[in-house]
């Protein structure tokens, strides 16, 4: 791979770890230094790698600069605190000899706490996912944006207004007491379940399928799992529906890197073993009387692991999207639940259900039309198509809306 690809790749994976070590070590009143000394690790690497080549361990070239650097700034700091403010003598001392530990255990644990947080109840819901998703999942700005379904000006007030909060509020980067745990984890759980969204149905990418950020979104579900305080019935239900979706990975895109839907999927690439795991955390999350909305969307997951297209499996998948809009209502499982619609009562009826939603923004909304009226009224299907095409976002999307209308006779 070249540096050219290698360090977005690696900038999306190892930003995060080294910012949430960074702000564990500083505390959260220097949440912005520890972004500034990530950020310039990897600008580093962008300006050596090309000249002297990529490192045999980029990683660990990586953790070593960042280590580096931060070890500069503290030793700077320090004299200037001892020259110009040396009556901080505590502060001096405190910096005097730090070991930054970059450690696989130390990165889990520092982005665990870094959760809990940055899912501070100082700070509104809003914004506890957008610094989670900001400083935890490496988004940028207009990813963040794109996951919360605002602008990004209002995702940047919010940030700066939430940093300065963090720090007001003097936060410490601990796991939170027993008592605090149940008033942050639905926010925690809402922060992963849109880091998975991103990976599986990226708008910010032409990649059909991100993995990396399906894989960390589980992986800190799992730490969550593993966790006798965090061990709750919505965790297991949201682990068990990213098994779900992680185990149609494979056949989710052709060799051409092209997405393929649901319907054409060959089902002998869908992985077994993810999807036993999948029942096995639906089973656990069935325990006791919660009920959570990743309970219901977990039960539709597992109703399309069942291949047979059958008006049995249909019904039970719209009789679930209407308990899941009952309990919260989305755009997106609206128009979800109306092609589970138009799958048990056909598509004229369908049509009328999905032009009551005029989300006239949204492509997906355009896209469903036009496969509705495919068939019905060919011409109206060509100019529902051209609509979505028109406000697709990323080259896979694209893509499919284009075969679709190269298939309209």
């Amino acid at each position: 791979m070249s540096d050219t690809a290698l360090i977005p790749r690696l900038f999306r994976t190892e930003f995060r770890k080294i910012t949430s070590v960074l702000v564990k070590l500083l505390g959260m009143q220097h949440i912005d230094l520890a972004e500034d000394i990530a950020g310039e690790t990897f600008l580093t690497a962008l300006e050596t790698w090309p000249y002297k080549g990529v490192p045999e361990n980029p990683t660990a070239w990586l953790y070593t600069v960042a280590k580096n650097k931060a070890k500069t700034y503290l030793t700077r700091n320090r004299i200037f605190t001892d020259k110009i403010v040396g009556h901080l003598q505590n502060e001096s001392s405190l910096i005097t000899e730090i070991d930054i530990d970059l450690s696989e255990q130390n990165i889990t644990d520092s982005q665990l706490q870094m959760l809990f947080a940055v899912c501070h109840p100082s700070i509104s819901t809003e914004a506890q996912i957008g610094l989670a998703l900001r400083v935890l999942c490496g988004f940028g700005i207009d990813e963040i944006a794109n996951a919360l379904l605002t602008n990004k000006e209002t995702i940047s007030k919010r940030l700066v207004r939430a940093k300065e909060k963090l720090r007001a509020e003097e936060v410490n980067i601990v796991f939170p007491a027993i008592s605090e745990i149940d008033h942050r984890l639905k926010t925690v759980l809402t922060t992963l379940y849109l880091l998975f969204n991103e990976g599986y149905y990226s708008e910010s990418s032409d990649a059909v399928l991100r993995e990396d950020l399906c894989l960390e979104a589980m992986r800190l579900t799992y730490l969550l799992v593993e966790n006798e305080h965090t061990d709750q019935p919505p965790v297991n239900a949201l682990l068990s529906l990213m098994c779900f979706h992680a185990s149609r990975f494979e056949a989710r895109k052709n060799e051409n890197g092209e997405i393929i839907l649901y319907q054409d999927q060959d089902e002998t690439l869908w992985n077994e073993e993810l999807i036993a795991k999948g029942v096995y955390f639906l089973h656990k999350a069935s325990q006791g009387n919660i009920l959570s909305q990743y309970h219901i969307e977990a039960n539709i997951a597992y109703w399309h692991t069942i291949k047979t297209d059958t008006k049995e499996k249909w019904e039970n998948i719209l009789q679930l999207f209407n308990q899941l809009l009952q309990m919260e209502y989305s755009p997106i499982a609206a128009l979800n639940r109306t092609y589970a619609f138009s799958k048990v009562h056909g598509k004229e009826a369908a049509i009328a259900q999905a032009e009551k939603l005029q989300l006239h923004t949204n492509q997906y909304y355009f896209t469903l039309l036009g496969e509705l009226y495919t068939g019905i009224n060919n011409d109206k299907a060509k100019q529902h198509f051209e609509t979505a095409l028109s406000l697709a976002k990323s080259l896979a999307e694209k893509q499919v809306i284009q075969k679709k209308l190269g298939n309209i006779a």
